[in-house]
């Protein structure tokens, strides 16, 4: 057999955004939570990842690249991924290309791995999240490894923690567990995204610079030092994460905002009860709480949930289309682009809620009157240019295989990205 094959595997997978949140570790290396936590994956059509793994007796050492650069595989985590991963992979035979790889083959084989964001890396999308799910749930299916998607995501887990995950669709509990080992610190799909398809989600990626303070950073100073989150992942979460379950299985939308809204705020809190404290939100995130808060009070039931993860990024989670539409307009009166935006540039994702909106040209958009539960003059002010975008997007699926080799980012020739 000739040394010279190169063979391939390419997959796509979703990002996640925590509704019950998890920060802080209680084993670094592991990376074991101190709480479980409850996530919604995102349509992966319009945030995800996708990766291509290849590997080749040609390769002379592990190599990957992120986006078109070359990145180094030398950090724990990813030795951790591919360690695990190694050591349950199994026979692979491609009888086309003549290729047979043995179970024992493997320790000596390299990868090349070549990974794109279909989002802004520094946009506080959780990104990693979706980069370690893509890359254990490609290599498995390289390697043949027949483990199931609970046990890869325990292995995804010591890559990136909320990366666990994003190896299932829908609405997604990851088990802290109770092992010191973390053999039980997994991830399992609560319902598919199918479930509950009403719903519609709507990001706000606020004007910000990376962060000040990483999320590995910020999870170890809580830790050290907040009493409040002792407190909330002793107290809280244990009885929220049970009336999140309730919530999502009977769809009843009143109990998931309450709580999904009231997660983040208490995550942000834990956040300012950190010494010295770590301030996520900016002004920007403030107006928009303030914005939904106000509505929601209005109508006297909530019409809309948010969100936010440890940056400026609003999720905002509509009950329905209709209201969806109505969000988009109340956004887009406060936070119009600036005068010389395109539209279409400005929302993205599923454009046709804009169409639905009634905003197809900026024109409309300056058209827009304040909302009725907006009361005076302050209220009513427009922020231009605080928002840098809007995401419009829905509970998506979990990690898919393209089959098609014109999607492969590793030409199969040189085992090089294209």
């Amino acid at each position: 057999m000739a040394e010279n094959w190169v063979l391939t595997t390419t997959a796509q997978t979703p990002t996640n955004i925590a509704l019950i949140k998890y920060w802080g570790k209680r084993d670094e290396t592991l990376i074991l939570p101190v709480n479980s936590s409850i996530s919604v994956t995102l349509d992966p059509t319009h945030l995800c990842t996708t990766t291509t793994v290849a590997v080749s007796p040609a390769f002379q050492q592990d190599r990957m690249w992120l986006n078109g650069k070359e990145i180094s595989l030398s950090g724990g985590r990813y030795q951790n991924c591919l360690r695990e991963i190694r050591s349950l992979a199994g026979d692979v035979q491609d009888k086309q290309k003549g290729i047979k790889i043995e179970k024992k083959d493997w320790e000596k084989l390299h990868v090349h791995i070549a990974s794109y964001n279909n989002f802004p890396t520094a946009a506080g999308l959780a990104s990693s999240a979706a980069g370690f799910a893509c890359l254990v749930f490609a290599l498995a299916k390289l390697m043949n490894v027949k483990e199931d998607l609970s046990k890869l995501s325990a292995i995804a887990r010591q890559g990136s923690g909320s990366a666990c995950r994003s190896l299932f669709g829908g609405f997604v509990k990851w088990i802290m567990g109770k092992e010191e080992d973390g053999s039980d610190s997994h991830a399992v799909q609560l319902v598919d995204e199918k479930h509950w398809d009403d719903l519609v989600i709507i990001i706000a990626v606020v004007s910000s610079r990376q962060k000040e303070t990483s999320s590995t950073t910020g999870m170890r100073e809580s830790v050290e030092t907040s009493l409040l989150l002792k407190h909330r992942a002793e107290e809280i979460v244990p009885k929220r994460i049970v009336q999140m379950e309730e919530a999502i299985k009977n769809q009843d939308f009143a109990s998931f905002a309450q709580l999904t809204c009231a997660d983040s705020n208490q995550f942000h809190a834990v956040c300012l009860d950190t010494s010295p404290p770590i301030f996520y939100m900016n002004d920007t995130s403030h107006r928009i709480i303030s914005c939904v808060e106000k509505w929601n009070r209005t109508e006297g039931s909530p019409q809309v949930a948010y969100t936010f993860d440890a940056g400026p990024n609003a999720v905002l989670v509509a009950r329905d289309r209709k209201t969806a539409t109505q969000l988009l307009q109340r956004l887009l009166f406060h936070f119009p682009p600036k005068p010389d935006t395109d539209l279409n540039s400005y929302v993205i994702g599923d454009k046709s809620i804009l169409k639905e909106s009634g905003l197809e040209r900026m024109k409309d958009v300056e058209a827009l009157s304040p909302p009725p539960e907006v009361k005076d003059n302050v209220q009513a002010q427009k922020y231009p240019g605080d928002v840098s975008y809007f995401i419009c997007t829905k509970p998506g699926k979990g990690p898919v295989l393209l089959s098609d080799e014109s999607l492969a980012l590793i030409d199969p020739k040189s085992g090089l990205p294209k």
